[in-house]
């Protein structure tokens, strides 16, 4: 049901990836009136923009997908183990023909601003369009890695060759042969882009400021019988990821580190490590509260990576020595540290030769001269708060969020904050957001945001508001369990401290899924006490 656009909807929800189609789809068959708004040309959020080459998730396939309905499980076949970019493009363009959800979306619209009117009760919404739209209820699906970063380096608006972004690619590709090429940054899309460049291009330079962990992505294609397996053991598969601590089916040994032998230390640590990516960070049960129990870990993985590279003077800029493994997000590759064995390929250390200037024609370091014709920017986000905090937002009581978050993001279950009413985001601060499997986390938190928006819409309740007193002490707790665990001991992104100027807090719930999604099932449960609920 699309109102006219001056009357306002039930609910408006922003973007088009997995969480908001999927609140669409929820909305629509609970027979609310629900208008999509997104900013980019088509549905696919993070896959639609991050399209660059090499671009893959970390998760397995059959977990990273919707789980609500059977056929739609049972009818799509992954044909890869770690799907890549354009797979899970076309499975989110599948899903969104299948139940026809493109007919409530607005495309090319990206929200500005949005202002609750305390009288009437209900949100107004402006998009970079000019469109305004109004709706009784907001829910921001716009992504926790979705507010892209450019570099502040002196000069780099001089650039005259080409410039890409990661978080930006263009829909058509780009060609680098026989280009010499730069690349700033060596996070997860540096990662995954620079081997794949490096095959292409007349030369490669790696600007690297924060060396990363990364292990390989043992990637292959299912085989029948894998496939088979898996469509006969979804439903098994799915009910041990709901409560799970990253919703997957994957966790880690129960036995301490220390507590093992060093033959058996070293076996599961091996198995891991061919298992793939993310499983690397779950060998033990204490390896990310434990520093003896990290370090082991550590020593491992340094070993492997090693072996990889020929010049060991390479592995030593690579091989992080500021963090323990894992603490920042360990990314995943395919041939990362060999492709520095090629002669074309290059890595320049920022922290001991750091940039002073981008020309028209390259850069220019504390050392040297690097022409180059194209530079890519593998910069990274604004992460888990960038996307709200680029909204002009204002609450009841003329609240505004870049106020109520001056001294760090403050929710309650990261659902609602203090002072916005009847406004929701979701995978945001305060949740396990990007420390667990998005996809089945999006569900569940969608899902119990309109639980939410029909219980008002049944008992007459106008606004649903979080209240102050729950989000501190929420915001206490995640932080508490945050202290427990080596991950504050990182300057990572996790913290914002990529971000200058950004206060430094600790922002996803790391406390597990499993707990976090008890917590919400105990307020649903209750009737929402640690909600003002005004009629």
């Amino acid at each position: 049901m699309h109102p006219e656009q001056g009357s306002p909807f039930d609910v408006i929800i922003i973007g088009a990836g997995f969480a908001g189609l999927y609140g669409v789809h929820q909305a629509a068959k609970a027979g609310l009136s629900v208008l999509g708004l997104e900013a980019g040309a088509d549905v696919g959020g993070t896959w639609f923009w991050n399209r660059y080459p090499g671009a893959r998730c970390d998760v397995e396939s059959v977990d990273y997908s919707y789980s609500f309905d059977e056929e739609l499980q049972q009818s799509w076949t992954w044909t890869e183990r770690f799907a890549a970019q354009p797979e899970i493009l076309a499975y989110i363009n599948h899903v969104a023909e299948r139940f026809d959800l493109k007919r409530h979306y607005r495309f090319g619209q990206r929200v500005v601003a949005a202002h609750f009117d305390d009288d009437a009760a209900h949100w107004t919404l402006r998009t970079d369009t000019g469109a305004e739209f109004r709706s009784q209820f907001v829910v921001f699906a716009t992504g926790c890695l979705s507010a892209p970063v450019k570099p502040n380096l002196p000069g780099i608006e001089s650039f005259a060759g080409e410039e890409y972004f990661t978080a930006q690619w263009p829909a058509q590709g780009v060609s680098f042969e026989g280009k010499r090429v730069g690349v700033i940054g060596t996070g997860s899309s540096g990662i995954q882009v620079s081997p794949i460049i490096a095959r292409a291009a007349r030369s490669l330079t790696v600007f690297q400021r924060s060396a990363n962990f990364s292990v390989p992505v043992p990637n292959r294609p299912w085989t029948e019988a894998e496939q088979a397996q898996i469509r006969a053991t979804y439903r098994e598969r799915r009910e041990k990821s709901y409560y799970a601590g990253a919703a997957t089916p994957h966790a880690s040994l129960t036995t301490k580190a220390l507590e093992l032998s060093p033959q058996e230390r070293v076996s599961a640590m091996e198995d891991r490590w061919n298992g793939g990516g993310v499983l690397f960070n779950k060998v033990f049960p204490d390896q990310n509260s434990d520093l003896a129990a990290n370090e082991l870990v550590r020593e491992f993985a340094v070993a492997k990576i090693r072996a990889k590279i020929d010049d060991q003077s390479v592995a030593d800029d690579l091989i992080p020595n500021d963090h323990p493994i894992g603490t920042k997000r360990i990314c995943t590759d395919s041939g990362y540290y060999e492709m520095y064995n090629r002669d074309n390929v290059s890595l320049v250390n920022l922290r001991r030769e750091p940039i002073e200037e981008v020309t028209a024609t390259g850069i220019r370091t504390a050392d040297r001269f690097i022409e180059l014709d194209t530079l890519v920017y593998a910069t990274g986000f604004d992460a888990m708060t960038g996307a709200l905090l680029r909204i002009d937002l204002h609450g009841a009581r003329d609240a505004r969020l870049s106020d109520t978050w001056a001294d760090g993001p403050i929710t309650y279950l990261g659902f609602g904050i203090p002072g916005f009413p009847n406004m929701f985001s979701i995978n945001s601060v305060g949740t396990p957001s990007v420390m667990a499997n998005m996809v089945l986390h999006s569900e569940q938190q969608l899902d119990w945001v309109l639980a939410l928006v029909q219980h008002c819409r049944a008992n007459g309740i106008r606004k649903a508001e979080a209240r102050a007193d729950a989000a501190v002490k929420w915001t206490d707790h995640l932080l508490e369990v945050a202290e427990g665990t080596l991950f504050v001991r990182a300057n990572s992104w996790y913290m914002g401290a990529n971000i200058e100027g950004k206060k430094r807090i600790f922002m996803p719930y790391i406390g597990g899924f499993g707990n976090y999604r008890r917590y919400c099932d105990e307020e649903r449960d209750n009737g929402y006490p640690n909600f003002e609920l005004s009629r």
